[in-house]
C-alpha cells in the first residue's frame, strides 16, 4: 500500500471538469415496504445514470445495490468493503469511479476511532464502527494529475463520535500531500461542532464546501434527509468536500422523484468540480 498520507501530487494545468455525488442508497436489507429497494432499484439507478458522475460515494450500501449500480453504470469500477472485518456483507462506504477517466493507484480503508487502523474498531459513544474507505487515483487525461477520494458516514448516535470523527478526518486530510475529495452522509449540519470541526478555518488545511460555495446564501429548504417524503426542510447533512486543488463549478441537491417515490430516504447531492492551478 503507498503512502498516500505523505504523497506527493497536485492538479496540472487545464479546467478539465469531475463530476462528483454522493447518495447515501439506504440499505437494501430494510423493511421499508412500498420504499423497500426491489421498488425503488430502478429509479435509484436512473437517478445515479442522468447526473452521471466520474466520482461516486455511496452510504449503507450492501453488496447486492454495489452490483446492482456497476450493471446499470457501465463503465466504473467499485471500492468498497463492509464496516464489520469478519463480515461477508454488511454496510460499505462504496465508491464507484469511472474506468476511461481514472487508474486506480491505491486502494484502502480506516475506521473512526481512537484506533483507526485496527479493522472493526469503535470508541467515544459510537453506536457502530464506521469508516472511511478512500482511494488513489490517476486521472489518464492528464498523468500528472492524482487525487484522493474518500467517502464516509458518521454515526447516527453519538454526538461525541461524529465530532471526534470529524478531528481525525481533519488530522488525516492534513497529512494528505494530495488533491482530494471527501463524500459522505455525516449526520450533522452546517454550523454543528463537527462540521466546524472538520470545515472549520484552521491553519494547514483549507476545506471547501462545494455546496456553499457554490450556494453562499442559506436557504430553509437545503435539508438531505427526506425520509421518503420529499421534505426539504431540516439539515444538509450530506455534503461534498475538497481541497483547493480544485474549484466548485456547480452543487445542486437532486430532488428526482417518479410518481412521488423517492429513490431514496436521502437526496443525493452533487458537484462539478474542475482542477485548478492555484
Amino acid at each position: 500500500m503507498l503512502a498516500i498520507w505523505a504523497l506527493c501530487g497536485g492538479a496540472g494545468e487545464g479546467d478539465d471538469e469531475l463530476r462528483v455525488m454522493s447518495f447515501n442508497v439506504r440499505l437494501g436489507v430494510a423493511d421499508d415496504g412500498d420504499n423497500s429497494w426491489q421498488q425503488r432499484k430502478e429509479l435509484l439507478a436512473k437517478t445515479a445514470r442522468d447526473f452521471d458522475p466520474d466520482l461516486l460515494g455511496t452510504q449503507e450500501t450492501y453488496d447486492f445495490q454495489a452490483a446492482y449500480l456497476l450493471e446499470h453504470l457501465p463503465g466504473r469500477a467499485y471500492v468498497g468493503w463492509p464496516r464489520q472485518p469478519d463480515s461477508s456483507d454488511g454496510e460499505e462506504c462504496g465508491i464507484l469511479y469511472r474506468t476511461s477517466r481514472f487508474e486506480k493507484r491505491d486502494e484502502g480503508q480506516f475506521w473512526l476511532s481512537d484506533t483507526p487502523d485496527v479493522p472493526g474498531s469503535k470508541s467515544w459513544d459510537s453506536s457502530l464502527p464506521r469508516i472511511v474507505t478512500w482511494v488513489e487515483l490517476r486521472d489518464k487525461r492528464r498523468p500528472e494529475r492524482r487525487l484522493v477520494f474518500l467517502n464516509t458516514h458518521f454515526d447516527h448516535r453519538g454526538q461525541e463520535a461524529r465530532l471526534e470523527s470529524a478531528r481525525l478526518l481533519r488530522k488525516r486530510l492534513e497529512g494528505l500531500n494530495a488533491v482530494w475529495i471527501m463524500t459522505g452522509d455525516f449526520n450533522c449540519a452546517e454550523a454543528s461542532p463537527p462540521y466546524v470541526a472538520l470545515v472549520g478555518e484552521g491553519v494547514g488545511l483549507t476545506v471547501v464546501d462545494s455546496y456553499r460555495a457554490a450556494h453562499p446564501v442559506r436557504e430553509d429548504d437545503e435539508g438531505t434527509g427526506n425520509r421518503f417524503t420529499g421534505r426539504r426542510s431540516g439539515g444538509r447533512i450530506d455534503w461534498i468536500l475538497h481541497s483547493p486543488g480544485l474549484e466548485t463549478v456547480s452543487a445542486a441537491i437532486d430532488r428526482s422523484e417518479e410518481k412521488g417515490r423517492f429513490p431514496s430516504d436521502h437526496f443525493p447531492v452533487t458537484a462539478v468540480l474542475r482542477w485548478s492551478d492555484h
